[in-house]
């Protein structure tokens, strides 16, 4: 089993920057890869980006690429998500997931991630 905590949201001003933080705990595996969705009111999950735990490569949703970076730092067991230039549709509840068998074919559905953490609050105003 995998547990995870995200942290880091809150209250940012058009144009600012926020960096989340996903801790993990518990069992990996070889092909461990985590990703980070976000969900709005009203609207369906979408997937922001994902990093490969091995090699850290990662990968971005189209809208994302040039705004947001995704990193890991493994002494920490911890995965980052830094936002920047955040616009007010960034506004959503934004959650960390882990994947054990990744594979790119599905890395941006939601439904083949294992775990999920409780999800952090993102509110950008304008």
């Amino acid at each position: 089993q995998v547990q995870l905590v995200e942290s880091g949201g809150g209250l940012v001003q058009a144009g600012g920057s926020l960096r989340l933080s996903c801790a993990a705990s518990g069992r990996t595996f070889s092909r461990y890869a985590m990703g980070w969705f976000r969900q709005a009111p009203g609207k369906e999950r979408e997937f922001v980006g994902a990093i490969t735990w091995s090699a850290g490569n990662t990968y971005y949703a189209d809208s994302m690429k040039g705004r947001f970076t995704i990193s890991r730092d493994t002494a920490k067991n911890t995965v980052y998500l830094q936002m920047n230039s955040l616009k007010p549709e960034d506004t959503a509840v934004y959650y960390c997931a882990a994947d054990r068998h990744s594979a790119l074919r599905t890395i941006a559905q939601a439904s083949e991630y294992d775990y999920w953490g409780q999800g952090t609050q993102v509110t950008v105003s304008s």
